[in-house]
């Protein structure tokens, strides 16, 4: 199953294709399923490794002592290593997708068949619940203290549930906008996986002392569940799908916009 996620080649070179509905079957969505269930383990295992080593207790943290240096090394490796999943054969394979927001942005940019979207969140979740139990059986209790705390996220103090849904939601929707930009220009297309690799590590190095930087609802559900921290569960959830909805949205009209000019011969506005 190729996506958006993953360029595929074709005659004239890499270029996006998206997954025919007549050829989407439920083995299909199976499989990509079971892939994007390993994906997000394989990722929260990896997230959980790199917190425990860069934030909890060890020589790497105590070579680094800083926060923001903290975040700019653990953003980094986040991001290298999320690119290198969607680059992986089972991201090629499932599309590499690994977060709910961008599946549905997917499918929003009709790159994705809508009935895989639900069985693609669900496996992401499950995924990344079994990655974080796989780091607290590998690295113990140090993974689960402060202030690793299974790499459960937590707004900085002073803000609110509101406050926390509104920069969540801005911050996926930058990312899947510039993401569908990528997507829609076959130059670009290729790049989508080291895009989402920078845009994701600079999330977490510029918003980990405020938000937290997840922009991922996968990121974020199985730490909070093995750690109990709960309280901005529904907020760390919910809000990148609306950023993915409106970003999708507003990059779905630019480029219909686009086209539209392009058809009557018009002069093409300048919105990009």
């Amino acid at each position: 199953m190729t996506s958006a996620m993953t360029p595929a080649a074709g005659p004239q070179g890499p270029s996006v294709r998206s997954v025919p509905a007549p050829a989407f079957t439920r083995r299909t969505a199976a499989l990509g399923s079971v892939l994007e269930c390993v994906l997000a383990s394989v990722l929260l295992f990896g997230v959980t490794t790199i917190v425990r080593w860069v934030a909890g207790p060890s020589p790497v943290s105590a070579a680094i002592p800083q926060i923001h240096e903290k975040l700019l090394v653990i953003g980094a490796c986040v991001g290298l290593l999320l690119a290198g999943l969607i680059l992986s054969p089972a991201g090629k394979a499932s599309g590499g997708h690994i977060n709910p927001a961008i599946s549905i942005a997917m499918w929003r940019f009709g790159l994705f068949p809508g009935a895989a979207v639900a069985p693609y969140i669900a496996a992401q979740l499950l995924g990344s619940f079994l990655g974080t139990l796989a780091g607290r059986a590998v690295w113990g209790p140090a993974l689960g203290r402060p202030p690793a705390a299974d790499a459960a996220l937590q707004p900085g103090p002073g803000w609110s549930a509101g406050t926390l849904f509104a920069a969540e939601t801005v911050s996926m929707g930058v990312i899947v906008f510039l993401v569908g930009l990528f997507l829609a220009a076959p130059r670009l297309a290729p790049l989508v996986p080291w895009l989402v690799g920078l845009l994701i590590g600079t999330a977490i190095a510029l918003l980990g002392t405020t938000t937290g930087g997840s922009v991922n609802p996968a990121r974020q559900f199985g730490p909070a569940v093995v750690a109990g921290r709960l309280d901005f569960l529904w907020v760390y959830l919910l809000a990148p799908l609306l950023g993915a909805l409106l970003a999708a949205a507003l990059r779905n009209g630019l480029l219909g916009s686009r086209r539209q000019d392009l058809r009557t011969g018009a002069a093409p506005t300048q919105r990009w």
